[in-house]
């Protein structure tokens, strides 16, 4: 089963790979764009068919390494 998770900066946390992307944007004539936001992005295919427990399986990799709980958050999402 593939489950995904969307790491990303808490709203609190300075995010200059963001700034560098918005101000890119905006000097390539994206000129609406109020901001943006990096993260990371990961499919992580298990050996599991409960969907309950390959979430929390995915769950328990972002908690001990996948997401820095200090300044990150994640979200979990099935995606088959």
């Amino acid at each position: 089963m593939k489950i995904s998770a969307i790491i990303t900066l808490k709203k609190d946390v300075l995010d200059p790979q963001g700034k560098v992307i918005h101000q890119t944007l905006d000097g390539m004539g994206f000129k609406d764009v109020s901001e943006v936001r990096q993260g990371k992005y990961f499919e992580i295919d298990v050996k599991e068919n409960d969907p309950n427990k390959a979430k929390g399986m995915v769950e328990d990799m972002c908690k001990k390494l996948l997401a820095n709980l200090v300044i990150e958050n994640y979200k979990i999402i099935e995606t088959q």
